[in-house]
């Protein structure tokens, strides 16, 4: 008989980076480690418990750092793989499917836990109010694992149909004409004066949120830390006197054309 395997993997969602955004399900999983794998950047997140094990690899390493973390599994360890906000909007959770899928076929005897995050265009749409509220997608502007070509079908598409949408990985020093080409093309299908939100390193110290419209934006004013929604025609901006100005999507059709 063949003995189940006794170690498991967890892959953790650590939020947008304010520590009162981490679960309390998150927060245990990182507790009971045996040992961390992640972006240097995330692991830097989680504080270090005695005799905790970590292990740092470059972004663009992913399925390297899965099969390593899912190795160490099979050695009967608690093995953890932390991703920025959620792990399965474009993060780390696809990345060890894939290991899986790939991998020696006694990994598929590993118990696999994935714990949910709160993924910055959330934290972003809370922070100036519900441009999320009708129907919305989200996008990664990055082509390294698919050609521009696609995104930018994709981004005409989305436009087409009326989606706000959340804009991730959308520039870095690698890549940094792509942004204010995406731009160019939201503005054939929507007025100039769709609302734009950048929101920078939401929850943390560094924090900048900016509201433009698609006319004025532009690529320099964004990074790898920052996601972009972008609003559809009934996306609307609500003006205070003595409250921060919001940002919502009608969650009716007929409300938003009224």
């Amino acid at each position: 008989m063949v003995q189940a395997m006794t170690g498991k993997l967890t892959v953790i969602g650590l939020g947008p980076g304010n520590a009162d955004q981490l679960t309390r399900e998150a927060d245990v999983a990182l507790q009971t480690a045996d040992v961390i794998f992640g972006y240097q950047p995330y692991i830097d997140r989680v504080p270090l418990r005695a005799g905790q094990r970590r292990e740092a690899s470059d972004n663009r390493q992913e399925v390297d750092r899965a099969s390593r973390a899912l190795s160490e599994a099979a050695r009967g360890a608690h093995a953890a793989v932390v991703s920025g906000g959620d792990p399965g909007v474009f993060a780390m959770a696809a990345a060890v499917c894939e290991a899986l899928e790939h991998g020696p076929a006694a990994w598929r005897d590993l118990e696999l836990s994935i714990v949910p995050g709160v993924t910055s265009m959330l934290a972003v749409a809370a922070r100036v109010g519900a441009p999320l509220g009708h129907d919305f997608c989200a996008m990664s502007l990055s082509d390294n694992l698919k050609p521009w070509s696609v995104i930018e079908r994709r981004l005409q598409a989305a436009a087409a149909a009326g989606f706000v949408m959340a804009l991730y990985n959308p520039i870095s020093r690698a890549r940094p004409w792509q942004l204010d080409r995406a731009f160019e093309t939201l503005r054939e299908h929507l007025p100039g004066t769709t609302v734009v939100v950048f929101g920078r390193a939401v929850g943390r110290p560094d924090e900048r949120i900016q509201l433009t419209t698609l006319a004025a934006a532009k690529g320099a004013e964004a990074d790898m830390a920052t996601c972009i929604i972008v609003g559809s025609t009934e996306t609307r901006i609500l003006t205070r006197p003595n409250q921060p100005t919001l940002v919502y999507t009608p969650r009716s059709l007929a409300a938003a054309s009224a």
